[in-house]
């Protein structure tokens, strides 16, 4: 089975980045997480619900919904903070891209260890740019909040597509298909990777200045 995969190119200030990858990686697992499923018996349970909050963005214009599930929130956090270090410790500007992956479990004969088959993809490839001043932050924060805007409408949009997803399992494959280790929300199983390099000249970046300096000249 191929994975659906879905790639977003941001070009960001260094302190905009974990803000701006957790609000597209919060916006997808919002739309693939359920509430924990309670069996009464086999192929008979129901499905409690999924609490959501508002979170502002401190150095972007932009709000956006996720889980509130605070264990969830932490662990995503950690996974994208690690990105972000090791992204602005390059020498200068640097370039990466850290991806999404959801997958479920395929069990396999004792003693092999169960097969993880992913079913969907999302990347964000991030540069980083130096601002000269606060004015130019000022619109660089009002450009990276309409560029995820437009993003987040987007993933609403595939999210409403009739695509595989994982069908519901029995209560015995359960952990096939989703995390059950939250305590307050039930994600598909899903990973944070990533990888990042040396300083660049896209041009989703060389677009990004180009936008900054004519709302500054305007």
């Amino acid at each position: 089975m191929n994975a659906r995969s879905q790639t977003f190119e941001l070009t960001v200030e260094g302190r905009q980045v974990d803000e701006a990858v957790a609000s597209l990686f919060h916006t997808v697992l919002f739309h693939r997480s359920l509430g924990k499923f309670h069996y009464k018996q086999e192929g008979s349970y129901s499905v409690g619900t999924v609490g959501y909050t508002d979170v502002d963005c401190d150095f972007i214009d932009f709000t956006y919904v996720c889980c509130s599930s605070e264990s969830l929130d932490r662990n995503l956090k950690k996974e994208i903070s690690e990105f972000s270090e090791a992204l602005r410790g390059n020498d200068g500007p640097g370039s990466g891209q850290i991806s999404l992956e959801f997958f479920q479990k395929k069990k396999n004969r004792w003693p092999f260890q169960p097969e993880c088959i992913p079913w969907e993809v999302w990347t964000v490839r991030l540069e980083l740019i130096k601002l000269n001043n606060e004015h130019e932050r000022q619109v660089c924060r009002e450009k990276v909040g309409d560029m995820l805007t437009e993003k987040i409408l987007y993933i609403a949009e595939v999210m409403n597509r009739h695509e595989y997803v994982p069908k519901m399992p029995n209560q015995s494959e359960l952990d096939l298909i989703f995390d059950t280790s939250y305590p307050d929300v039930q994600p598909y199983l899903f990973k944070v990777s990533f990888t990042t390099s040396g300083p660049s000249n896209t041009s989703v970046g060389t677009t990004m200045k180009k936008l900054i300096k004519e709302t500054l000249s305007l």
